[in-house]
């Protein structure tokens, strides 16, 4: 039986790998610290995503700044900003759009605007990052917010800013849910772990193509296999602080409490995973928790080079009881840390061993 061209045309559309936009908007009020960040990923890498190198993962289209080769003006050859304009009326689908940066509050000034992501083709006038969320987010499958300032409002929601910046849950409601049912998933950090970010994409990716479950979130709408233990669970420090031996210095080796890390109320796993293939990370290399993954970061953890509050009295109680242990370890240390007696040379069999016949 003959085909003709249309069925071919239709049969070839049909045949056609369904792909998923990745749609990376980076123009809240950030430095760009996590698309940086992200250049370094190793599991999975940026490029593992793109090219499809995962098992299972489906077609995926990335429009980011930061390796899209799209990037003329507006009315040029190649249009960046088209793939946006083409979700906007609906003719991308599905697509997670990703925020990185802050979201100023644009309504409270008479004119002018804090940030904003090309123009508005019918009035010529720039599009502000919060009318992009406002056409973008009911359309999309999958909102993620990546890093601290779109999760939470950063530095530039601390007290005292002109902006009212706030993150992308503020802006949208912590209660939001996409198209597909799915809420606002929060991957911070200042910046944010690049392996982090990267695994939370690969996940959304596979849930988007019916391949995972719903994503595990806590309350603060971060993932919880990255963010369900706090620094100080994961650090290779928290040993001294249950003996009671805290630096009073930066270049020691034991625990950081007392010149200022927050690490035993922060959850990250960062630690643990390390900065870059597993190596770095903020204690790890001799560097205090300053809570960069919390929502009350940077307000409640300053100034970040003083003794916590709370940890006055949990490094008191340690230091009391952190000598007693000290002296026993010590004592149990001393006869571990010799052989046993009858382990030498001799006629004579000194191990009880006692021959059967």
């Amino acid at each position: 039986m003959m085909t003709t061209p249309t069925e071919s045309k239709e049969t070839a559309e049909a045949s056609k790998e369904p792909v998923v936009h990745i749609l990376w908007i980076n123009a809240g009020l950030s430095c760009d610290g996590d698309s940086v960040a992200l250049t370094a990923a190793s599991q999975p890498s940026i490029e593992e995503i793109v090219l499809g190198a995962l098992p299972g993962l489906p077609k995926v289209a990335v429009h980011w700044p930061l390796i899209d080769f799209e990037s003329g003006p507006v009315q040029g050859t190649d249009v960046f900003i088209e793939w946006f304009f083409k979700a906007d009326r609906g003719e991308l689908d599905p697509f997670v759009l990703v925020v990185e940066g802050s979201i100023p509050n644009e309504g409270i000034k008479a004119e002018g605007y804090w940030c904003g992501f090309g123009n508005d083709p019918e009035t010529g006038q720039p599009m502000t990052t919060s009318q992009w969320l406002d056409r973008l987010a009911p359309k999309a499958t999958a909102v993620l917010a990546a890093g601290t300032c779109a999760t939470y409002g950063g530095i530039h929601a601390m007290a005292g800013n002109p902006t009212g910046a706030m993150g992308v849950a503020d802006y949208l409601g912590w209660d939001w849910r996409s198209k597909a049912g799915l809420p606002i998933v929060n991957v911070p950090g200042c910046p944010i772990q690049p392996d982090n970010l990267s695994e939370t994409i690969v996940y959304l990716l596979y849930q988007v193509a019916g391949q995972a479950p719903m994503i595990p979130l806590d309350e603060a709408l971060r993932p919880t296999w990255l963010f369900g233990q706090t620094v100080h669970e994961g650090c290779d420090r928290a040993g001294y602080y249950e003996q009671g031996q805290f630096a009073t210095e930066y270049g020691s080796p034991k625990c950081l409490v007392k010149i200022g890390c927050w690490g035993p109320v922060v959850k990250c796993n960062v630690p643990k995973r390390g900065w870059m293939n597993g190596i770095g990370g903020c204690p790890n290399v001799g560097g205090i928790c300053i809570a960069c993954t919390m929502p009350g970061f940077p307000d409640k953890f300053m100034p970040f080079m003083d003794e916590p509050p709370g940890a006055r009295i949990s490094s008191a109680a340690s230091s009391a009881y952190g000598g007693v242990v000290r002296t026993l370890r010590s004592i149990t240390l001393r006869t571990a840390d010799k052989e046993p007696k009858w382990r030498k040379r001799g006629r004579e069999l000194l191990t009880g061993y006692r021959a059967p016949w």
